[in-house]
């Protein structure tokens, strides 16, 4: 076991994450986000990475939908990254913490009007009828705004998953695979192999 600086996890991130642009063909910022209830229980989904820094990893959702819900009740959360196309997967696990109010404004301001009034329109993760209740709903939404600027809900934000652990997997030939664990050691990091 070995300690690097505290950039180097974000640097090793930002490196792949380049090489998977250049070369994944389909959302290579698609990324898996676990979530848990607070007895435990998991789910699972895909979105969107939207930023990343030192300061960690972020995505935005609705607070009401059903991983918004889980991350007020257990703040923790595990990401996951896999692009076919490179033959890599990264996985991140950490605290997770609400974006600003700045960070969400933004954002919420540089999407298209359609995604904005699509975040009015939808109790998202709540069940409804027929596919003409979410069409109803949506154009109620676009009269409400008519051409004025759509300001972010106030149940719509975005969180940013504080890593603790990245693990960085590349594929190799016969199962021999590389995999190298970062983990949280105050400002730096102790990283170590681990078997495939």
């Amino acid at each position: 076991m070995s300690t690097v600086p505290f950039d180097a996890p974000f640097e090793h991130f930002a490196r792949w994450f380049a090489e998977a642009k250049a070369k994944e063909p389909s959302l290579p910022e698609a990324m898996s986000v676990a979530t848990a209830t607070r007895d435990g229980k998991p789910s699972s989904r895909l979105v969107l990475l939207k930023d990343f820094d030192r300061r960690g990893f972020v995505f935005y959702t609705n607070f009401e939908s059903r991983k918004g819900e889980e991350l007020a009740a257990n703040p923790q959360a595990a990401l996951c990254f896999h692009w076919k196309s490179v033959l890599r997967q990264v996985r991140i696990e950490g605290a997770v913490e609400v974006v600003s109010a700045a960070e969400a404004d933004a954002y919420f301001a540089s999407r298209p009007r359609g995604a904005q009034i699509g975040a009015w329109a939808s109790p998202q993760s709540r069940a409804y009828g027929e596919r003409t209740e979410l069409e109803r709903r949506n154009a109620e939404a676009a009269a409400r705004f008519g051409t004025a600027p759509v300001p972010r809900p106030p149940f719509w934000s975005g969180f940013r998953v504080v890593p603790d652990l990245f693990e960085f997997w590349e594929d190799r030939p016969y199962r021999l695979h590389d995999r190298m664990i970062y983990r949280r050691a105050g400002e730096a990091w102790q990283t170590e192999r681990l078997f495939p």
